[in-house]
């Protein structure tokens, strides 16, 4: 036997991947622990798989297992497996290269055989994980036996650009790694890997659903003969039980409750699951959890979401925000494919069409599932959307994709009943014969908006209007335009016109002939508020009030604008059109008057007066109180 000891470099890419590993790559040192359990289990689905085409190998396949030790004196921790191993030569070309784990390889030559079956529980590729090791270890040997042969190999490295290749010696086939771990640093992000419990919560956090048992020797103290004794037996730390996995007629409801609690860290139970097995070129097992309440945080730009994606049974991201889109945020579950691609580490999720095609998937599965909720238990689906309806909203403008899908599952307030939310359809189904356009006007609460002036002329004609009062739906009404070739029309901004075609064009006529009355009481107002307002007109949409500001089209609504101006956004200076009401007691006097005396010193006052009583009808802050107030006195004094 050649025992002689080769001291080699490793290559230029692989040294700087090296470094990059042990100082920034991951974002949690403990996670090399996940890759070094799943090399191991890669080793054994190799072995398995290649004794199915080389009758040699069926001899070398026992029952696997893959075994932790530890050596507290010499902080020594060993993983260890009985599955492929390799040789010399593969240790040569898989250790001191990127990623050469034969993983690929592997499925070609099945491809080429005559197996029916292809392995689809290998994990990701040897290299890359193998060098996260140096994370935690100032040195790392590993001895391993190719299946099928007799000799072992050697390999060791202190992670400074060099390592050594000798022979080994090994009973059985298998890989063993022992670490010779750094010092515990809390500071680093080093836990003490010696401790029992450390593993244990590293295997159940991240490992758990792997295949095959995952055996740690756990010290246990007994009495024997009135004398405490202590004993080490073999635990098993991984279930091996992935629930996303099993047929969803033998997961029990509980199960699920259970499952839904340990992934989102939310003690209360699930409104509902989700399960999807995706089958043909690209596979894929998901099994998603729409939750009941919202987090507390669900608004805040440090909420984490994203589901959980797991490869080959082992946890690669804990969350995968590629997977659903932001307005899905609240979705909670696992996604397990064989098929994903990763590039340098299972942490770094490579965009890809299989990427794409699962996001796509899970997002109509979802949409098609609240869909469901909604015709079939509409109590549930209400409670559902009272905590994620104004989520769901940002989808309307942000995923065009599904836009008409997220649209029929819109609820809002409106005038037709106080006590119950009402969808598009629904609102349609109520509309009058001659009513083209669904009316809806946004505001701080329903409260707010029913004392809106706005509102006046639709409650007279008994027009349905919806009552917009989440801050996203001002922005999503400027996507969602129209629903069913029904026009979508704010009552508070751009012009009105009410009633039959007939009625439209009596009432324009009747408007114009005023306008003309009161050009120029019109024009004087305009002049003492040109500071303000864009515009002074006549309106139609008063019926009891004396005045109402009106946007554009374009503009942003009050609310939004006051709400912007909280949170310290600068929101540009623009003019609204005020409007008066022709028929309004008020406006009949000061017209009278401005006609008797159109030089009026007190029109000032009076215009004032009408600018400050729109504002606040809108719930708008005035723009100088203390004027305001002022004036209000004036005005109570003359009337005395």
């Amino acid at each position: 036997m050649d025992n002689d000891i080769k001291t080699m470099k490793f290559e230029a890419e692989t040294k700087k991947l090296l470094d990059l590993m042990i100082h920034s790559l991951y974002s949690s040192k403990e996670i090399f622990l996940r890759e070094l359990i799943s090399n191991a289990s890669d080793a054994h689905d190799r072995l398995h798989f290649e004794a199915i085409t080389n009758e040699a190998l069926k001899d070398a396949v026992e029952e696997p297992a893959i075994r932790l030790s530890v050596d507290k004196d010499k902080r020594i921790l060993t993983i260890s497996d009985n599955g492929i191993g390799m040789s010399k030569e593969e240790v040569q070309t898989n250790i001191g290269t990127i990623a050469k784990s034969g993983t690929k390889e592997l499925f070609e030559k099945l491809k080429q055989s005559k197996v029916e079956e292809l392995p689809t529980e290998l994990i990701g590729e040897f290299g890359v994980g193998f060098y996260s090791a140096f994370m935690v270890a100032n040195r790392v040997t590993l001895v391993t036996r190719r299946a099928g042969e007799q000799t072992a190999t050697q390999w060791e490295s202190k992670g400074d650009g060099t390592y050594s290749i000798s022979d080994g010696e090994r009973d059985a086939p298998g890989t063993t790694i022992a670490l010779h771990l750094k010092p515990a640093d809390a500071d680093d992000g080093l836990d003490d890997f010696t401790e029992e419990w450390v593993l244990k919560r590293i295997v159940k956090q991240y490992s758990d659903f792997v295949r095959y048992p995952i055996i740690l020797p756990v010290s246990r103290e007994k009495e024997e003969d009135g004398k405490k004794v202590t004993e080490v037996e073999e635990e098993t730390l991984n279930s091996m039980k992935a629930i996303w996995l099993r047929p969803e007629a033998e997961v029990k409801e509980e199960e699920h409750k259970e499952f839904y609690k340990h992934i989102s860290h939310d003690w209360q139970e699930p409104l509902k699951h989700i399960a999807m097995k995706a089958e043909g070129r690209f596979e894929y097992q998901a099994l998603l959890y729409i939750p009941s309440h919202a987090p507390f945080d669900m608004y805040y730009s440090t909420f984490k979401w994203g589901l959980q994606l797991y490869v080959k049974n082992v946890k690669i991201l804990e969350n995968a925000e590629d997977l659903l889109p932001p307005h899905l945020r609240f979705i909670k579950g696992v996604v397990d494919s064989p098929d994903l691609p990763l590039n340098v580490s299972r942490e770094l999720l490579q965009h890809s069409r299989q990427i794409t095609q699962i996001k796509k998937s899970l997002t109509k599965k979802v949409l098609d599932t609240l869909k469901y909720l909604k015709e079939t238990d509409e109590e549930k689906y209400n409670g559902f959307y009272k905590e994620f309806g104004a989520v769901l909203k940002e989808g309307v403008s942000s995923d065009f994709e599904n836009k008409d899908r997220i649209t029929e599952l819109l609820l809002f307030e409106s005038s037709n009943d106080p006590e119950k939310l009402t969808s598009l359809a629904d609102y349609v189904s109520r509309m009058k014969e001659d009513q083209e356009e669904i009316y809806y006007l946004t505001g701080e609460s329903r409260q707010v908006i029913e004392s809106s002036p706005h509102l006046e002329a639709f409650k007279e004609r008994g027009l349905e209007v919806l009552y917009l009062t989440d801050p996203v739906d001002e922005f999503m009404m400027g996507t969602l335009t129209e629903y069913k070739e029904k026009k979508m029309r704010s009552v508070g901004k751009g012009d009105v016109e009410l009633g039959t075609k007939d009625e439209k064009e009596q009432a324009q006529k009747e408007l114009e002939d005023k306008s003309k009355q009161f050009s120029d009481f019109l024009k004087a107002v305009q002049k003492e508020l040109d500071d303000h307002v864009s515009e002074v007109r006549l309106s139609k949409r008063l019926t009891e009030s004396v005045s109402c500001l009106v946007g554009t089209e374009a503009d942003l609504s009050p609310h939004i604008e006051r709400l912007l101006s909280k949170n310290k956004v600068d929101v540009p200076a623009h003019k609204r059109i005020m409007e008066i009401n022709p028929d309004h007691e008020i406006v009949q006097k000061l017209k009278a008057r401005f006609d008797v005396r159109p030089t009026d010193l007190e029109l000032a006052d009076h215009a004032q007066l009408l600018y400050g009583q729109a504002l606040l009808a809108e719930g708008s802050p005035l723009p100088d109180p203390a004027t305001f107030a002022t004036l209000v006195s004036k005005l109570f004094v003359r009337s005395l």
